[in-house]
């Protein structure tokens, strides 16, 4: 039985015509070795698996080769050539920096670099993982790179070119190697599945190619993997299941389904993906690539972008005819939303399910019902009064029987609204009356009416009354515990107002959520003061005053206590910080902790 080499090394190219998805750089190199302009270091980086090793291999035989073609390749006959493809040439060294990232190991090799090559014009010496060497390896290597023998080339190569000190990078020659395309994945699978006898299905080679994430290597890896599973017959199926991937077919039924408003089927099949063991995020995700493969297939001009097989492209143009593009754009900002929360979600399942509820209700029509969970239209409505308002009217002459009509038109515009006519439905009814009561009451010589300003910073609840402030009522409340006088402090006055604050937050979240960048204080014991920073949030706690008042006096056992609110002033208003503000301004007011922080290595999450 013969030796089992796996197809990375069996079909590793030897020639630069053999290297895949890289002719741009490969053509560079022929020329150079065809003009013999040769630098004396080169830098090949890029991403895994893209040949950078190996384009260093050949690029070394070929500069070493006596007698290479026209077209810049070597010719696999002279001594040179023959010694390097059996591994035995003595010009040209390859050194792992992962391994050998120390001062002493470069002080090693350009001990090296004196030493002229026996058979050949050059010693060549490929670094590869560059980046790991150390910054004094880095600095005891700069002389020799940047004045090295005239019979010696470095070619360097890395996956992470930032980490290389600029030094470095000025004394070499860059190549950088693009990721692998699925089509030149594929194309290659294909010429290797057909040396090796194994039979597949396209769509079986694209998963593969799409799970190599632009490696060569990798797609290679997968593919012997997938052939030994499918025992050299490598179905869509069999890939799928051995790659533990979601068969892509689920992402069109969701898409399908949401188009139809189907909700309770789209949760059966959720719960069935779950149910296999994948995860809800990388179902989130799936599903927004998809998406945005769909919106590309909508235009001939952005179908190439879709890297997937000629089978797929067609079945994506067929979902993309269906789809409408507002419902594309929106269900991508949906899922980008839940990809954003999905790591601070305690319960990530409720956060895909919800994703999943509000992409299939995208084409659903509006439904003024209240438990047809749609958003409210009534916000709209309650605007149309200052639009009204804003807009210029013509100049009417009224004389005669049109006076009349008019003032009859203007006492009923003054008649009271019935209750029942405040509903969304008769919001249309209710701007008419408004209209015909602005041009009733325009003189000839008016021009443009003028918009009251002092409406703006006012609540919704004051919009309705056309602008005129609300009067609040104060709630009262009886305090109960008058006979206590308890001594509290600011700190016990701040924490009693935000666990208030918490359980306002059960009914009221908007109010609540306000109330607590609030920090009410201490004036004249016992008096508390509350500084409100805009008019809206005063007429919100002044409809409060009461319940406030006795819930302080309760937990701060004080019976004494006097609560006022006031507008803040503008120097009195202090900017809301964030968590990593705060967590700034605290190691700046408190050494220690900043110390406790950097010994811990602790960061804010």
């Amino acid at each position: 039985m013969d030796e089992y080499i796996v197809s990375a090394r069996k079909y590793r190219p030897m020639t630069f015509d053999s290297v895949v998805g890289q002719q741009a750089l490969t053509t560079t190199l022929k020329n150079a070795v065809k003009s013999g302009k040769l630098a004396h270091a080169y830098l090949f980086c890029g991403p895994r698996g893209v040949g950078k090793t190996t384009c260093a291999r050949i690029f070394a035989k070929t500069i070493n080769c006596t007698n290479p073609n026209a077209e810049g390749e070597a010719c696999n006959e002279c001594e040179s050539c023959q010694a390097f493809n059996e591994g035995r040439s003595y010009n040209i060294f390859e050194l792992d920096a992962a391994s050998n990232n120390s001062v002493e190991n470069i002080k090693t090799l350009m001990d090296q670099t004196r030493i002229p090559p026996q058979v050949g014009r050059y010693k060549v010496f490929i670094i590869d993982e560059v980046h790991m060497l150390s910054t004094a390896a880095f600095n005891a290597f700069l002389k020799t790179l940047e004045e090295p023998p005239a019979h010696v080339i470095f070619i360097l190569a890395t996956t992470e070119k930032h980490k290389i000190l600029p030094t470095i990078l000025s004394r070499c020659q860059i190549y950088d190697f693009e990721r692998m395309t699925v089509p030149n994945i594929i194309n290659h699978l294909k010429a290797v599945a057909e040396k090796e006898g194994i039979q597949f299905e396209e769509q079986a080679l694209n998963i593969i190619a799409e799970k190599a994430d632009g490696g060569m290597r990798d797609a290679l890896s997968i593919f012997d993997q997938a052939a030994s599973f499918s025992q050299g017959n490598i179905t869509y199926q069999k890939v799928i299941e051995d790659l533990n991937v979601l068969d892509e077919e689920n992402y069109f039924k969701i898409v399908d389904l949401a188009m139809e408003n189907k909700v309770s089927e789209i949760m059966v099949l959720l719960n069935n993906i779950i149910n296999k063991g994948f995860d809800g995020g990388h179902l989130i995700n799936g599903l927004a690539s998809h998406v945005r493969n769909v919106l590309m297939a909508k235009d001939p001009q952005t179908l190439p972008l879709l890297e997937v097989s000629e089978q797929q492209k067609r079945q994506y143009q067929e979902q993309a005819q269906k789809c409408p593009t507002p419902f594309l754009y929106q269900s991508l900002q949906i899922m980008n939303r839940c990809d954003v929360e999905y790591r601070q979600s305690s319960n990530k399942r409720l956060l895909v399910e919800i994703t999943l509820i509000l992409v299939a209700q995208i084409t659903q029509k509006d439904d003024e019902t209240p438990a047809s969970g749609r958003s409210p239209k009534r916000l709209k409505s309650l605007f149309k009064h200052l639009i009204i308002k804003a807009q210029p009217k013509p100049v009417q002459q009224v004389t005669g029987g049109s006076r009349a009509k008019a003032a009859q038109t203007e006492r009923k515009s003054a008649e009271p609204v019935a209750p029942q006519q405040t509903e969304p439905a008769s919001s249309t009814h209710v701007s008419v009356q408004l209209n015909e009561s602005v041009a009733a009451k325009t003189a000839p010589s008016a021009t443009m009416p003028k918009i009251n300003l002092g409406s703006i910073g006012m609540s919704f609840r004051n919009l309705r009354n056309e602008g005129k402030a609300e009067v609040v009522e104060e709630d009262k409340v009886e305090i109960t515990n008058k006979d206590e006088n308890q001594q509290f402090s600011q700190q016990d006055l701040i924490v009693e107002w935000r666990a208030m604050c918490n359980r306002i937050g059960k009914a009221n979240v908007g109010l609540a959520q306000r109330m607590k960048h609030l920090s009410p204080r201490i004036t004249e014991f016992p008096n508390v003061e509350v500084l409100a920073e805009n008019n809206i949030l005063l007429e919100e706690m002044q409809a409060f005053k009461g319940r406030i008042h006795a819930t302080l006096t309760k937990y701060l056992h004080n019976g004494n206590i006097a609560v006022s609110f006031r507008l803040a002033k503008q120097e009195e208003i202090k900017p809301i910080l964030t968590p990593r503000q705060e967590l700034e301004k605290l190691q700046k007011e408190n050494a220690s902790i900043a110390r406790l922080i950097e010994k811990l290595s602790l960061d804010l999450v």
